[in-house]
């Protein structure tokens, strides 16, 4: 990777007006600017402006990468990161990806040459060639890469807890729903947790699953029902999709719970009014929105992290459909 001195080299000049050039203050010529600017391009250098913007107590600017708002378990991440950052005086730039990968590499573009401290982020893809190591980096849940620390859920302790309350509300032939990622993420340990307890009690089991994003629900759904009609409890990936499920099971007739059992994972449904009440595996959602700045500030300090992965206890929540 070019530095400043390499296109105060290449230009012919001294660091110092690099630096002007870049920062557009005191007096540069014409001729002289044009020659740093092509030397600029020709290098493709890009200016580290989060350290020295965080050097000079400059930056009190966090991004926070989503791939959609919508979902009521990203929003209650983001309301706990933004008050964990409040605490500090640091303010938050919300990056709406809507799962798109080119939105999520031009916010990064974006943000490795503006004056930001550090980013949290939440990924679908696979961009971990795209990703800055100058920037601090904490992901949640999903990962960006395997060297960047990421915060979530203990997703596979979460996986056997479901098994087991299926099983003890009387489902015989559980089965995880689920999809499947393009990268790496943690989320894959609940179907992983779920096998391994299925296993370790000799129940039988069936796991569905189709490739990350579902984009035809009916047709998810419509195969599921024709295959495994069965199925007597269902365990899934997220609290949405469980929902998603009780909606078309009620559609064809099959009461819950009284002839399937559902558990979800997230624990988004905590008001009353939503019915049935979802049994659920629930995740520490502000102890991981706050745990996850405070390692940010850490990595932002030059701090050696002790962890790759910080993994939080979950708990099962009881609701109406076991």
């Amino acid at each position: 990777m070019a530095s400043i001195k390499d296109v105060a080299n290449l230009a012919g000049v001294a660091v110092g007006t690099v630096s002007r050039v870049i920062n557009n203050s005191g007096a540069v010529k014409p001729k002289t600017r044009r020659k740093v600017e092509e030397a600029i391009k020709q290098l493709n250098y890009i200016p580290n402006e989060v350290a020295r913007n965080f050097k000079m107590q400059k930056s009190k600017m966090v991004a926070l990468l989503l791939p959609s708002i919508w979902n009521p378990f990203f929003s209650e991440l983001a309301y706990y990161i933004e008050d964990e950052l409040d605490r500090e005086g640091f303010k938050l730039m919300l990056c709406n990806s809507g799962g798109k990968p080119e939105k999520e590499l031009y916010y990064l573009d974006m943000l490795r040459q503006n004056k930001v401290a550090g980013i949290v982020g939440i990924t679908y893809n696979d961009i971990e060639n795209n990703v800055s190591h100058d920037i601090p980096i904490v992901s949640i849940d999903r990962h960006f890469n395997k060297k960047i620390t990421c915060v979530t859920s203990d997703n596979f302790e979460g996986g056997r807890i479901a098994l087991r309350e299926l099983v003890k509300a009387g489902a015989r032939k559980p089965a995880f729903i689920g999809s499947i990622t393009s990268v790496f993420s943690e989320t894959m340990n609940r179907k992983k947790g779920f096998i391994h307890e299925a296993e370790a009690l000799g129940v039988e089991h069936v796991v569905y699953e189709k490739p990350d994003p579902i984009v035809d629900d009916e047709s998810y759904f419509n195969e599921f029902f024709h295959e495994y009609s069965d199925v007597d409890g269902i365990f899934a990936i997220t609290d949405m999709l469980a929902a998603n499920y009780i909606e078309r099971a009620r559609q064809r007739g099959i009461r819950v719970p009284e002839d399937v059992k559902v558990i979800g994972y997230d624990g988004i449904q905590d008001n009353p009014f939503f019915h049935p009440i979802l049994s659920t595996i629930r995740q520490p959602v502000e102890k991981m929105a706050r745990m996850t700045i405070r390692l940010l500030y850490s990595k932002i300090e030059g701090k050696p992290l002790t962890e790759q992965v910080y993994r939080i206890p979950v708990t099962y929540r009881q609701g109406e459909t076991t």
